[in-house]
């Protein structure tokens, strides 16, 4: 089924602004990086000389935002409710990461889990506690913590202290790895970085940042390390056994942007599925709404169509954020109005635990 054939009413309007703006902006990149327009596309592109990708976009929807209106739980470009409607929301026993694509390892990987323990700073503590609107005790912190990015850890901090990697002491320490301590363990944290850590401390105190009090007696790395810049946005590893490995190669190369980012997004948006729709209406195998896809000129029930769409809004979003995958994911999820208003990733939890699955994703089909 043709873009055209499938257009909504007021199409034509739509358009008839977008070959007004077509007029003043250019190619998305100097050297014509950008994924080119499928035909009938309604080719949408951006320069530095005439504002960002994200604007154009707009501009073309007719709107302030190619998404939504960036408020959490809604859908943004792709929706990130789909996900879990489909029953493909957790990514089996590893997580991802946060901040912007480095080689930095594990650092990169757990600021997100510390950036989500931080979401309960103020909880009172109560011994046994799992439920933050009652109370959390240490490791019902952690457990919840590293439960939304897809690890599921044992109840107690003993039995967490014998899980991931053996790290050799502080020094060696990287945000996000479990910090435990006394002999047997009988406390756990979260290492923040910087002599730092998130805990839930003791019966009449409140889930806090505090110094790392005393030298633990055990540190686990229970996160993975993260992809090295290259695999975040440039050159990425042949995606053996991937659904779509083709595709993602062929459009990846085309707009420039990492086949492996490409094939996290698909796997976590839609587990693969091309036939996919969220309860908000994102369509297909990278989750488009009906909108934005034909803003971009493709059909997203189509794989190939659906997936250069996906690889050119990440290729507007990677040059309008200078190449922060973090800040496109979460503009691609949440929108970039939402991302402009917070100047980064928004703090919604789900958006920021959508970047840690796309992000172990990515290292998933790396591999």
């Amino acid at each position: 089924m043709s873009v055209a054939a499938a257009a909504p009413s007021g199409m034509t309007d739509v358009q008839a602004r977008i070959a007004a703006i077509q007029a003043r902006i250019g190619t998305l990149a100097a050297g014509g990086n950008v994924a080119k327009p499928l035909s009938g596309s309604l080719g949408l592109t951006a320069s530095a000389a005439t504002g960002s990708f994200s604007d154009s976009l707009a501009s073309a929807l007719g709107s302030s935002d190619p998404s939504s209106d960036g408020s959490e739980g809604s859908d943004g470009v792709l929706g990130l409710g789909s996900s879990s409607a489909l029953g493909v929301g957790a990514l089996g026993s590893t997580a991802g990461v946060s901040g912007t694509a480095s080689a930095t390892g594990a650092g990169s990987t757990g600021s997100v889990a510390v950036s989500l323990a931080k979401d309960y700073l103020g909880i009172p503590y109560l011994w046994g506690g799992t439920d933050p609107a009652k109370g959390l005790d240490c490791s019902g912190l952690t457990k919840l913590v590293y439960g939304k990015l897809g690890v599921t850890l044992p109840r107690v901090s003993a039995d967490q202290s014998k899980v991931g990697e053996k790290i050799p002491s502080l020094a060696q320490a990287q945000p996000g790895d479990l910090l435990f301590f006394h002999s047997p363990v009988t406390h756990v944290a979260i290492y923040a970085g910087g002599g730092k850590m998130v805990e839930a401390p003791h019966t009449g105190a409140k889930v806090r940042v505090s110094d790392v009090w005393a030298t633990p007696s055990v540190i686990r790395r229970v996160l993975p390390s993260g992809p090295s810049a290259t695999a975040a946005t440039g050159a990425a590893g042949a995606l053996t056994g991937t659904p779509y490995s083709a595709l993602f190669q062929s459009e990846g190369a085309r707009a420039g942007v990492s086949p492996a980012l490409l094939a996290a997004v698909a796997k976590t948006e839609s587990g693969f599925r091309s036939d996919a729709t969220s309860p908000a209406g994102a369509v297909g195998l990278m989750q488009l709404m009906p909108s934005t896809a034909a803003g971009l000129g493709v059909d997203p029930s189509d794989p190939r169509q659906a997936v250069r769409g996906a690889a050119t809004l990440l290729a507007g979003y990677l040059k309008d954020y200078s190449g922060d995958v973090d800040t496109a994911l979460a503009a691609y999820n949440a929108g970039p109005a939402a991302v402009r208003s917070y100047g980064g990733v928004p703090p919604y939890g789900e958006t920021k635990a959508y970047v840690a699955r796309v992000r172990a994703a990515m290292q998933e089909v790396s591999t």
